[in-house]
């Protein structure tokens, strides 16, 4: 992290600190490490724990917080992160927004009331042609893509194929000493810029991505 090459997520359940000089992101557990939101405290209290850590850190170090949704529920999450949109924009922070399965729908993809786009959903739809082609239009508007739940060399490099700006995983958290080297050896590969999860190449691009694609993993 202090080379700049990752940064740090961070959630209302982690209570970590984050290293000085960090990029870092918020998360907001409503998927969570048990996949089940057991970690989400509520809007308030999630409200809450943002702005302290935003305060805490500085704005301009985080890339993004990310508003509350309905794991897997296009229309839930429209409902539930539409409110929280604007407040994340007023903390001095990029407002994100988790597009899931069946966003692509008419009226269910908000794209003035956000900066980034998060995506969530189901492995199968993330890493299909329509994740690809909102994350491309979301590029074209000027917006910033996170793709969540990014384990293996293989989702990554799919990332960079999207054209996202950064990547998330728990790769690391399972034997790091021996994970981090092979992490920064795909970083290397792809060759880009700082990310969550390490850096995103814009040139060259790699192939497209295979047909079959990992079953959902943490």
């Amino acid at each position: 992290m202090s080379a700049g090459r990752l940064g740090c997520m961070t959630t209302p359940a982690q209570g970590a600190r984050i290293p000085d000089g960090a990029l870092y992101a918020c998360d907001n557990s409503k998927f969570g490490s048990d996949g089940k939101g057991r970690y989400w405290p509520g809007a308030e209290a999630w409200f809450d724990w943002l702005s302290r850590t935003v305060h805490r850190y500085g704005p301009d170090r985080c890339l993004w917080g990310l508003a509350p949704d309905q794991p897997f529920d296009a229309a839930g999450t429209l409902t539930e992160s539409l409110p929280w949109l604007a407040r994340i924009r007023k903390l001095g922070v990029p407002a994100a927004y988790a597009a899931q399965d069946g966003c692509e729908a008419p009226g269910l993809l908000p794209w003035d009331a956000f900066d980034v786009l998060f995506l969530a959903g189901s492995t199968e739809w993330k890493l299909g042609p329509v994740a690809e082609r909102l994350a491309r239009e979301a590029k074209a508007r000027g917006k910033a893509v996170h793709m969540g739940r990014v384990n293996s060399r293989i989702r990554l490099g799919i990332a960079e194929w999207f054209g996202c700006d950064s990547a998330d995983g728990t790769y690391l958290a399972y034997g790091p000493d021996k994970n981090l080297p092979r992490l920064l050896r795909w970083l290397d590969e792809l060759d880009g810029r700082p990310s969550l999860v390490g850096t995103l190449a814009t040139t060259p691009p790699l192939p497209p991505p295979p047909a079959t694609t990992p079953r959902r993993h943490r």
